[in-house]
């Protein structure tokens, strides 16, 4: 052990070199926190957080804890408590959260129950009693920061959201702080390691728009589509000089949104000093399909792909690999490919972990591709959150969607506006309406109430037909009702992943060749799967589900619109879901008023504003089912940051995850388990063998047997797997219900 001269107090130590003077520690973490918070104005608060996160570990106590001669210390509440002593509120409120949390994550500011202390309880820690007492030589060696400027502009106008600002403004600081921290020990034990660490480095901006366009130079030109989708492109980047804000880019299927939303992303970011794009998905299956076609234009290294199935890096070259895996921490990547449940419930999280990457969403162009999946039991803080980017840190969001979603707050139209919605949103694309006019590919007509039978004697009637069901009972039901026709098949979450994509190629490679083909299917196929289908039928749903659908019908133009139908019908015996009975009814009215063509844009935004306001109408807080941002108004400065990130659930159900051995590859990862020390990767690997299934189901899987976990006196519960093969069909999924499984009233489903 060899130890530093000069101070006698050390933020880290190791056998391996000098111990880090504390002093050292402290203004690399504040120099760090300065730089991520200036990039939203909190240049001072960033640096005061920095200085002050460590101060307990100037105490004996804490010292004698590094050469393993004590107990664990609190060091974290003394600078908490200098920061509330020394600033004035609310600065100093939100300083003290950050310093106090920057380990355990953000607490509540007062009450009890929570699983974290709360703020009050640990600003009131006597010292010398509760926790060790700050030797005087922080005074000696420190100078206690100046009082941050509070940033006067930050507050809007509107009383009700300064709680809600307020607590975004401490997530922001407290992302700043933890990755300041992170960063500075990270360095400092890869020194005396004699290692490097992969971080940075990554394309500018500028260079990866010259790969694009490079890109688009390789692009088939030819035919009429690529002639439309090309003047998009062209308009919609002539408007990246538009100054940062809240966007809308409605394209129809087929016009190209995506590239066009990267072209107009990397020209308004260089345009206006923005650092990063980030696409936010709604489904795993898509923000892997779109990375792809990043990666392909702009290279591997470039693209950060962040989410829970992501496995590795294309990429090549291991220091690329290592940057990219890195970057997933603090998303410190020039393009950022995720989904909005890590989008979302990071912005409202109280983790370190979960909180480090937001002050690198300050700065950016968020894209959220299929805007219309925001969740309506929590779209105004989704909403809030987005319009908090846009108005105090320095970003533009542009809504990408064929359905716009009616989220637009109009101050000059009260009846299309939408109360807490988005101010002053811009459209890029050139006349949405005639647009939808040249793309339209679809007839889209409401069936009327079809049984089992008839609906399927309908899909027999075609060679080629794909038949899209609410609940995978049903599909289960049908499927086995056709199946003993040539080109049956089935896609539903009860095959994993790794099983649907060789059925989805056989799907694709039958549709080509003009073979006989008929796919039942649950809504996952809606989730950016690429098929094209001369006919579709759609149980009753949402319209914008509906909407979906149709892009799976005569997706590449092929055909007369007006001869390609999606037929939407009701089942009397299967009802849509609870969770989806008031979307559909939405639907059906909409069906009802517009059925020339329900799919118009004038359908849409009418299907969305009824949506929303038969939501608030049936109940105050439909649009914000734990009245969030009201209880953070009510807290004011005590703001209940546990409480928050547990009911901020973009998806909340009881669903178990279990582990299928679909192939050889799983099998060697499953075994690999059994005596791995680090799991993170493997875990990752065996995400796209994974069936979720309901928690009654799931018991009484365990129960039998028929699920055991791998390992479970060291790995514990965590990686649940399939050991009787028997109940996972080769062609439908896992299934092991009795004979009668069709019965709804019977099925776990």
């Amino acid at each position: 052990m060899s130890e530093s001269t000069g101070s006698s107090y050390f933020a880290h130590s190791s056998d391996l070199g000098p111990w880090q003077p504390l002093r050292v520690h402290l203004e690399n973490t504040a120099g760090l926190a300065r730089t991520f918070a200036a990039k939203f104005g909190g240049d001072d608060l960033g640096f005061a957080a920095g200085m002050l996160h460590d101060l307990g570990k100037y105490s004996s106590a804490f010292q004698k804890r590094l050469k393993n001669e004590g107990p664990p210390v609190d060091h974290s509440t003394a600078g908490a408590q200098i920061a509330a002593e020394s600033f004035s509120p609310p600065i100093a409120r939100a300083l003290a959260f950050c310093i106090a949390a920057h380990h355990a994550g953000l607490p509540n500011g007062r009450g009890e129950n929570v699983s974290r202390s709360p703020l009050e309880r640990r600003l009131n820690k006597e010292a010398g009693k509760d926790m060790p007492a700050l030797d005087s030589a922080w005074q000696l060696e420190l100078s206690l920061p100046k009082e941050p400027d509070f940033l006067s502009s930050l507050y809007t106008k509107d009383k009700t959201r300064i709680g809600f600002q307020f607590a975004f403004l401490t997530r922001m600081l407290f992302s700043c702080l933890v990755d300041a921290d992170f960063r500075d020990t990270e360095a400092y034990f890869a020194e005396t390691e004699g290692r490097s660490v992969a971080r940075g480095g990554f394309p500018a901006l500028a260079e990866l728009r010259e790969r694009l366009e490079d890109h688009f130079e390789g692009l088939d030109g030819k035919g009429t589509v690529n002639t439309r989708r090309k003047e998009i492109l062209a308009a919609v980047r002539d408007r990246a000089a538009a100054a940062p804000g809240n966007f809308s880019l409605t394209v129809p299927t087929g016009g190209g949104k995506t590239l066009t939303s990267l072209a107009f992303a990397l020209d308004h970011a260089i345009r206006h000093g923005l650092r990063r794009i980030i696409y936010v998905i709604p489904f795993t299956s898509i923000v892997e399909q779109n990375a792809a076609v990043f990666r392909e234009a702009l290279g591997d290294e470039a693209v950060l792909e962040h989410h829970s199935q992501y496995v590795d890096s294309p990429s090549e070259s291991p220091h690329a690999r290592d940057k990219l895996f890195l970057a997933m921490e603090n998303w410190d990547a020039p393009i950022v490919v995720t989904t909005g449940v890590q989008f979302f419930e990071s912005l409202f999280a109280a983790r370190p972990a979960r909180c480090r990457k937001l002050h690198n969403i300050s700065g950016s162009v968020v894209i959220l591709d299929e805007a219309q999946t925001l969740p309506l039991e929590l779209l105004r803080p989704c909403l809030a959150a987005l319009d908090e980017l846009t108005l105090n840190y320095n970003s533009s969001v542009v809504l990408c969607t064929a359905t716009q979603p009616a989220v637009h707050e109009r101050t000059e139209d009260p009846e299309r506006s939408l109360r807490g919605g988005l101010p002053d949103v811009r459209e890029l694309a050139p006349d949405p309406e005639k647009l939808y006019e040249v793309f339209r590919r679809v007839q889209v007509r409401h069936s009327g109430e079809m049984e089992d039978d008839d609906l399927a004697e309908a899909c027999l009637e075609q060679e080629q037909v794909l038949c899209i069901v609410n609940n995978r009972r049903h599909a289960r039901a049908l499927y086995e009702a056709i199946s003993y026709e040539d080109g049956v098949f089935q896609l539903t979450t009860l095959m994993c992943a790794k099983h649907r994509t060789p059925v989805l190629n056989k799907i694709r490679r039958r549709l080509k060749a003009g073979e006989p083909c008929r796919v039942i299917a649950t809504s996952l196929v809606e989730a950016g799967v690429d098929v094209d289908f001369p006919r579709v039928l759609r149980a009753e749903a949402g319209l914008d589900s509906i909407a979906q659908a149709a892009g799976r019908c005569n997706r590449e133009g092929k055909h007369d619109p007006d001869q390609s139908q999606v037929l939407v019908f009701s089942s009397p015996k299967w009802q849509p879901p609870a969770e989806l009975a008031q979307f559909a009814q939405a639907g059906r009215e909409i069906l009802r008023h517009y059925h020339e063509d329900p799919l118009s844009p004038e359908a849409i935004e009418s299907y969305f504003r009824l949506l929303y306001w038969q939501r608030e109408n049936t109940d105050p807080n439909g649009l914000d089912k734990h009245a969030l941002i009201e209880r953070m108004h009510r807290a004011r400065l005590d703001v209940p940051f546990e409480d928050i990130a547990r009911d901020f659930r973009m998806i909340e159900d009881s669903q178990k995850p279990v582990i299928i051995p679909w192939d050889d590859d799983a099998r060697r990862a499953v075994e690999s388990l059994r005596f791995a020390e680090e799991v993170g990767r493997l875990a990752r690997q065996l995400q796209p063998y994974i069936v979720n299934v309901p928690e009654r189901a799931f018991q009484q899987l365990r129960e039998s047997g028929a699920v055991q976990p791998i390992d479970p006196e060291r790995l514990g519960e965590q990686f649940p797997l399939l050991v009787n093969e028997s109940l996972y069909d080769k062609k439908v999924g896992l299934c092991w219900e009795e004979p009668d499984y069709i019965s709804p009233e019977k099925s776990l489903w």
